[in-house]
C-alpha cells in the first residue's frame, strides 16, 4: 500500500509564519513568509519521504462544540474579540492564499464541518489500509502513533527544518509512558495551552507514573475507585482524582481525536499525488502575484511535474 502523508495545515503555517521572516514579501508589499514557507516545507516532505498519497488537513471548527460543552476552557484564551481565532494580523490574509495554491496544485484539502483538522487526521489514519506519515508540530497527535501499522508523527520541532520522527520509542523515551498513551497521559496533566486543567496536583511525572502502572486511564479510574490501600494509589491521589471527578468524566472525549468524522469526497483522483496542477493557469497567476515562483518551482520539482 502506499505510504499516506497527512498534513496538520494550521499547525504548519503557524510554524512557517514563525520561522520565516516577515521580510518575505510579495511584488505589492504583502508578507507571504507562510505561504512560501508552508511550500517549501511540502516539497521537502514530498522529496525526502516519497508518499503515494498526500492530504493537507484544515479546521472547518478550530474549536468544536462538542469539545466547549464538555470544557467550557477549551481553547478560551485564544478567542478573538470577534469570536474567531486569535491570528496574528499579517498570517490571516495568507491563509487563504495556501488554500488557493493547495487547490491549483491539485493536493487534496480536507476538513468535516463541526472538526478540527486534528479530528480529519485521525478520521484519515483510521481508514488508510498502509503506512501513514503526520506532519505536525502539535503533540497531541502523539496518541496516534502505532507500531504496528505503521503510523508515525513527523514532528516539526521548530521553524521549517528540523523535522523528528516519532513513533511508539520516542514517545515512551520522552514521558515514560507506553507508546500507544499519550492520550491518558494528557488527560491527567492538562495543557495549558489549550485550556485544559488536567487532574490538579498531578504533574507529568506524576502522570507518567500512574499510567505505566495502570496501563490506561480506564484501570487507574477503576483502582481509584476501589476499597482498600493496596492498589498502588497513595491516599493522596486517590483524593486527587477524586475531586477531579467530572473532569475525568468528560476530558477523554475532548483530549482524544476523533476516527468518525464525516469526510468529503475527495474528488476522482482521491489523495494520490497529484502528476500535474490541476489550474495550472490560477497557478501562475498566484504565482505572479504573490512572488511565488521559487517555492513553486521547488514544489513542481519534488512532484516531477513536466515543465
Amino acid at each position: 500500500m502506499p505510504r499516506l502523508m497527512i498534513l496538520d495545515t494550521p499547525s504548519l503555517y503557524f510554524r512557517a509564519f514563525y520561522g520565516v521572516p516577515e521580510s518575505v514579501t510579495a511584488p505589492d508589499g504583502m508578507p507571504v513568509n507562510a505561504v512560501r514557507g508552508v511550500i517549501d516545507m511540502i516539497a521537502s516532505l514530498v522529496r525526502e519521504h516519497s508518499p503515494g498519497e498526500l492530504a493537507a488537513c484544515m479546521d472547518a471548527d478550530w474549536r468544536p462544540a462538542f469539545r466547549v460543552t464538555a470544557i467550557p476552557s477549551y481553547k478560551a484564551h485564544r478567542v478573538a474579540s470577534d469570536g474567531g481565532e486569535e491570528v496574528p494580523d499579517t498570517l490571516a490574509p495568507q491563509v487563504p492564499v495556501i488554500e488557493q495554491v493547495l487547490d491549483a496544485a491539485g493536493i487534496a484539502r480536507v476538513e468535516a464541518a463541526g472538526y478540527e483538522a486534528d479530528d480529519v487526521i485521525g478520521t484519515l489514519t483510521a481508514r488508510s489500509r498502509g503506512p501513514v506519515d503526520i506532519v505536525t508540530g502539535d503533540r497531541d497527535l502523539f496518541q496516534l502513533v502505532d507500531d504496528a501499522r505503521p503510523v508515525r508523527v513527523l514532528y516539526t520541532v521548530r521553524g521549517i527544518k528540523n523535522i523528528q520522527p516519532v513513533d511508539e520509542a520516542a514517545v515512551a523515551e520522552r514521558y515514560g509512558i507506553p507508546g500507544r498513551a499519550y492520550a491518558d497521559f494528557a488527560v491527567l496533566r492538562g495543557d495549558p495551552s489549550d485550556g485544559l486543567p488536567g487532574v490538579a496536583g498531578i504533574g507529568d511525572k506524576t502522570a507518567a507514573t500512574l499510567i505505566t502502572r495502570f496501563g490506561s486511564l480506564a484501570e487507574l479510574l477503576k483502582a481509584a475507585e476501589e476499597d482498600g490501600a493496596e492498589n498502588g494509589l497513595t491516599k493522596g491521589q486517590r483524593a486527587k482524582l477524586a475531586a477531579a471527578r467530572d473532569y475525568l468524566a468528560v476530558a477523554p472525549a475532548v483530549v482524544r481525536v476523533a476516527h468518525d468524522a464525516p469526510l468529503p469526497e475527495t474528488g476522482p483522483a482521491g489523495l494520490v499525488l497529484p502528476a500535474e496542477p490541476r489550474d495550472p493557469e490560477a497557478l501562475e497567476a498566484l504565482s505572479a502575484r504573490y512572488g511565488l515562483g521559487g517555492p513553486l518551482k521547488r514544489l513542481a520539482d519534488a512532484l516531477s511535474w513536466k515543465a
